[in-house]
């Protein structure tokens, strides 16, 4: 497969989808973008991007999608007429995380379908912040011949890229990043339930953790948004709650009850109205979340 760089056509542009639109036209690369939502796509046109009216029409060389569940992008991809539209050697760049099921029939049926087309599973471990900052980890996986026509698009949207194999390598690996990052979130928000209950403001936990070796980036940002009741979106707590989900589906039943539990902690949580902010709404589930006390440093 030649190593030219020839467009990159971005499917689904919500907070991660966006944020790649914009860094793949810092970089100088030509974007054409689509998202189901109309009004969700056409601000990326103010700024450079091709905004098409049908997935179809987004089609080019590397295609990303960045859609939030399998039945959405099968229903894009497939049903959409888009694989069938794909120019000769193109590579589609699957991003979003869909469970391994739904990779390897994705990975089947474009093989059968359209065998000169190259499948990347690609799912990317970061939320709103490095989307934006375009540090986002690519946990790759797929044909060592799709890599030259993705180093480009890939360099502008992540810090790092790492290849691990065949398909299906790369969303196994982001269910394991995933599980690993919700134990973490749902522990802090007990944490901070447990800290209520005895008294201990939240500030005084932050400085007890700042430093030393429990001080993990994501728990300490998380906590300070739990302590402020600031539940605005960076990684929406209903795609969390997905993940989580399609982890505990990939191990098989009855092999991880942590994550079983949290996963009916978190579907309250939804349930009761917090799907959509981010998943420091986890709070929310232990509990009702009280009243900020003070800011944290």
């Amino acid at each position: 497969m030649a190593g030219t760089y020839e467009g990159v056509a971005l499917l689904g542009a919500g907070i991660m989808g966006s944020a790649m639109v914009r860094n793949l036209l810092v970089a100088g690369l030509p974007v054409t973008v689509w998202d189901r939502s109309p009004e969700v796509a056409a601000p990326l046109g103010q700024v450079g991007a091709t905004v098409a009216g049908s997935p179809r029409q987004a089609v080019a060389r590397t295609v990303i999608t960045m859609l939030p569940t399998a039945d959405v992008v099968g229903t894009v991809m497939f049903d959409g007429g888009v694989i069938e539209a794909l120019p000769r050697d193109a590579v589609w760049a699957q991003m979003g995380t869909i469970g391994l099921e739904a990779t390897a029939d994705f990975s089947e049926r474009l093989r059968r379908l359209r065998p000169d087309v190259s499948f990347v599973d690609a799912p990317v471990s970061g939320s709103k912040g490095p989307a934006e900052a375009g540090q986002l980890l690519i946990l790759a996986s797929g044909p060592a011949t799709a890599e030259p026509v993705v180093r480009a698009p890939f360099a502008a949207i992540g810090r790092k890229t790492v290849w691990l194999g065949p398909a299906g390598h790369g969303t196994a690996m982001k269910l394991v990043v995933n599980a690993y990052m919700s134990i973490l979130v749902e522990g802090v928000a007990e944490a901070l339930e447990l800290a209520a209950r005895l008294g201990i403001e939240p500030s005084g936990l932050a400085e007890a953790i700042e430093g030393g070796p429990l001080d993990a980036p994501i728990a300490d940002a998380k906590l300070h948004k739990m302590a402020d009741g600031d539940f605005a979106p960076e990684f929406p707590l209903q795609w969390a709650l997905k993940d989580v989900d399609l982890a505990i589906a990939a191990a098989g039943a009855d092999r991880l009850p942590l994550l079983e539990a949290l996963s009916g902690q978190w579907k309250a949580a939804v349930d009761a109205g917090h799907g959509r902010e981010d998943i420091s709404a986890a709070r929310a589930a232990v509990g009702l979340h009280p009243a900020p006390t003070g800011q944290l440093a």
